[in-house]
This record gives C-alpha cells, structure tokens and sequence, in this order.
C-alpha cells in the first residue's frame, strides 16, 4: 500500500525505533546469539503453565475488573507488607496492568502537564522520554558514569525547580545494574520533602539482587512512598515477559486519578494469566530464589569471557552485564554491537542509546538471563576477538 496523503506531524521527531527492536532483529538475520533484548531464552515453570491453561479452560476469558482480579491484589499486598513492612490497602491503592512499560506510560500520562519537568537518571530504559516528551513534559538529565554508576545528589538539587513534578528512579537499574542504597533513599527524601514531587519508583527487577545486598524499595521509606508509584512486573519475576503483566501500588489519591487514565488507556489486563498469577505467589521460594538463580547465571557469564580482553563493570541486580571495551576497540557502541552481531554472532545493546545525547563510554550491554548452554557459547565467541 502506498503512503497517506493526510500531513502528519510527528509526536516524537527524532526518536527513532527502540535499540531492542533494531538489535533482535539483526540479531535473527545473521543468527547470532541474542544478548541484546532482556528476556530469557528458557521456559517458565510447569505448573504457571498449567494454571494459565485451566484458567483458559475454565473459561476466564473475558474481561477482569479494571483493577484487576482482587485475590491476586490482596496476595500482593500480603507480599509487599512482608518483605517490606509496607501496607496497601487491595482494593484501593494496588492496580494490575499489562505490563510495566505500558503502567509507566500511564503515571506519566497521568502526572505530567506541559512544561512539567521531569528529573531522569541516565542511562535510562528507553520508553522513559518518549513517554514524557509525548506529554509536553521537560525531561532533566543526570548523568551516571561507570564503572559504578553512582547518582551525584548535589547535581539533583541543583536541578529540581519549581517546575519539577516528578523524579524517576530504577532500582534495581537497567542497563548498568546497578543497586542503589539506603543512603541514596535518605538523600531523595531530603530533596523531595516540603515539595511538590511525585516519585516514579520502576521496581520491576526488584528480586534480582545479588552478592547479599538488600533491595532498597520506596515501599521502606513512608515519607517517600506516599508520593510514590511504584511499578513491579510479573514478567520479569517468573519468565514470562510474553505475557505483559505488571503492577502499580501507590497511595489511594495517587491510585484513584492513575486509575482514570488507565481505565480508557487498557482498562483491563489478561485475565487467566491473573488468575495464574494468583496461585503462584502462595510459594514464597520462587521470588525468594531469584536472586541466587541469576546470580549463578552472571557468574556463568563472566566465567565464560575470562581471558578476554572485555572488562566487566560491576553488576549487583537486574539481569544485565555491561562489558568495557575499550582495549579491544576505539569503535563506536553502536558500530561495535553491529559488528558483533554480524561477524562474531553475539548481538549485544550499546549503552549510548541509553542517554539522550549518546554518550560513549565503550560499554556494551549483554543480558545473561540466559541457558547456561547460551552463555557459554556466547562467552566463547566474545574471547575470539
């Protein structure tokens, strides 16, 4: 079909397509080995599977209630007053969604007017400033550096105006993997107290913390959750990034106006998976053993490229590895991962494309939630350089 002949100007100019979708797809094309996109190259379990069916055959395919099916909200809300002494009431202040890009989209839409600034700490998953310009919003960078990627607080508040209405904060952080900590919370708290500032908490790698460091949820600081939505994901947390499940809590008031946004955005998300979901939160080992499981599988990783000339920055959660190239290459990110992906069979993400001005700092993104069988053939291909 031909193009339209209506005018069209676009909301984002200058945004080009998503990294993750360029680089899977090269990646297909010259059958390399897919370190790029964040999702897992093995199944989910057994039984989720089995539960997703029944609920399928039990007929559970209509619409669920725009908030979602309440038992999987109160079991949430049980999980969340245990691991994190937080209490939010089910019915009110905890809603499902379909998936975490798409709640995120929806707070921002829901939060930000034109001209509202918005504070962001790069590298930044992508969907951030779209998802803020498509608004009017005014999206305010602080840059973070390797290798530790550490955010400079008296760069924060140097930045926060009155027009600052909300700060995004990931943790734990993709792409650097990154943790951020207790002293970190208490600056936030210092910078946001007495002002009018929602906090946007992405949480969706919360149980994937490694090397005994402890998440550090807004939920744990109640002067900060009761201006705070935060986004967790069943996707990330039982493989199961295909099905497009999430979930925000945040305080009643916070609740009810993202809720309207929300209801003519989705209205409701996919029922049996709801129901699966439901049943499965009940083993408490699962979420509890993610980050032992993932930890094996990063040092899978870096035992695999021992003897390269790639030098690993450190990684404490999310699933990510970010490898410092520069004594093999002087190469751009961007033209390195290609390169990678054609000739080598290993497609990775460049970091650049995680800052708005494409900062360079020779690092490349590998995602490791991977069979180990992957890392290691991945691993060997990477030392070939």
């Amino acid at each position: 079909m031909q193009n339209s002949n209506v005018s069209l100007a676009s909301k984002l100019p200058g945004i080009e397509q998503s990294i993750f979708s360029i680089m899977t797809a090269l990646a297909q094309k010259h059958d390399a080995i897919n370190l790029a996109q964040g999702f897992p190259d093995f199944n989910c379990r057994p039984d989720l599977i089995a539960a997703f069916t029944k609920y399928m055959q039990e007929g559970k395919n209509q619409y669920a209630p725009m908030p979602g099916i309440l038992p999987l909200r109160e079991k949430i809300a049980r999980k969340t007053q245990k691991l994190y002494g937080a209490n939010y009431d089910p019915e009110k202040e905890i809603t499902i969604t379909a998936g975490a890009t798409q709640a995120i989209y929806t707070i921002i839409s829901t939060i930000i007017k034109e001209k509202d600034e918005v504070i962001i700490f790069e590298p930044a998953y992508d969907s951030y400033i779209p998802s803020i310009l498509i608004n009017k919003g005014a999206p305010k960078y602080v840059q973070l550096e390797p290798p530790f990627y550490k955010i400079n607080w008296d760069q924060v508040k140097k930045l926060v105006t009155s027009k600052t209405r909300m700060i995004i904060l990931n943790t734990p952080h993709n792409p650097s993997g990154t943790v951020f900590t207790k002293e970190d919370m208490t600056q936030l708290e210092k910078i946001v107290t007495n002002r009018d500032i929602i906090i946007l908490s992405d949480e969706v790698y919360e149980h994937i913390v490694f090397d005994g460091i402890k998440h550090e949820s807004i939920c744990r600081y109640p002067e900060l959750a009761k201006r705070s939505f935060i986004v967790s994901s069943f996707g990330k947390t039982y493989h199961t990034t295909g099905w497009k499940l999430g979930y925000v809590l945040a305080p009643r008031d916070l609740t009810e106006e993202f809720r309207r946004v929300y209801s003519y955005a989705m209205f409701s998300a996919l029922t049996p998976a709801q129901y699966a979901y439901a049943d499965i939160l009940d083993d408490e080992e699962h979420y509890l053993g993610l980050g032992e499981f993932y930890q094996k599988k990063r040092d899978i990783f870096l035992e695999s490229i021992e003897g390269s000339k790639f030098i690993p920055i450190h990684c404490h959660g999310a699933y990510f590895q970010c490898l410092d190239y520069s004594a093999i290459s002087k190469e751009g990110d961007r033209k390195l991962a290609e390169k990678l992906t054609k000739d080598i069979g290993v497609a990775s993400i460049p970091t650049s494309v995680f800052y708005h001005d494409k900062l360079d700092y020779k690092v490349l993104r590998f995602c490791f939630a991977k069979s180990e069988e992957t890392l290691r053939k991945a691993g060997e291909k990477l030392k070939s350089l």
